[in-house]
């Protein structure tokens, strides 16, 4: 098992890391380095059709790669970290490869202390996408990585990851494009606020 240090290194390199998170295990990269985030896509096997989120440490350090409105703002307070990945308008500096040419990027905060370790001592965004092939189910142990992912990342293992996706949520429209964790409780908030 590789350490948080050298795991941020090699994210700093252009490579590939797999880390916990408190759902599932990620695939990481540089995600404002349009090479390393299309190996993401190039190991998953995934549609250069679908986006990929970033992850950053957290709410304060998002807003220097989003455009949050008042609303995402107060929402992103009360759920981040979290098991939830906010989409808002992305920044300039947010490349194309990695929103699939949209204007909103989702951004998430993991509530796991080496996930957010990770995520300060790369000193950049990374890829916040399950570290499986397309298609397949997501990765709570390393041993249920497949080959391809394990050849081509460095990989962080802390055991076992509670699982529950997280919900992908679209405040300015109320939209919930992918129910997960805190799916109710992110309804409620979007129904009061």
């Amino acid at each position: 098992m590789s350490d948080v240090a050298t795991a941020a290194r090699a994210i700093r390199n252009g490579e590939l890391v797999v880390y916990p998170t408190e759902t599932v295990y990620g695939l990481g990269a540089d995600a404002l380095e349009p090479a390393a985030v299309e190996r993401v896509f190039e190991v998953k096997g995934r549609s250069r059709e679908k986006p990929i989120s970033l992850a950053v440490p957290d709410v304060e350090s998002s807003l220097k790669y989003v455009h949050a409105t008042d609303r995402e703002r107060r929402f992103m307070d009360a759920f981040l970290p979290g098991p939830v990945t906010v989409l808002c308008e992305r920044r300039d500096t947010v490349p194309d490869v990695l929103t699939a040419g949209r204007e909103r990027v989702g951004v998430r905060v993991p509530d796991c202390e080496i996930a957010l370790e990770l995520c300060e001592r790369s000193e950049t965004p990374i890829t916040a996408t399950s570290a499986n092939l397309s298609g397949r189910g997501s990765v709570r142990r390393v041993e249920e990585l497949d080959g391809r992912v394990l050849e081509a990342a460095t990989v962080l293992d802390t055991g076992e990851t509670p699982g529950t996706e997280s919900t992908v949520v679209d405040v300015s429209s109320g939209t919930i494009h992918r129910r997960g964790a805190l799916a109710d409780e992110i309804e409620r908030w979007l129904a009061e606020n």
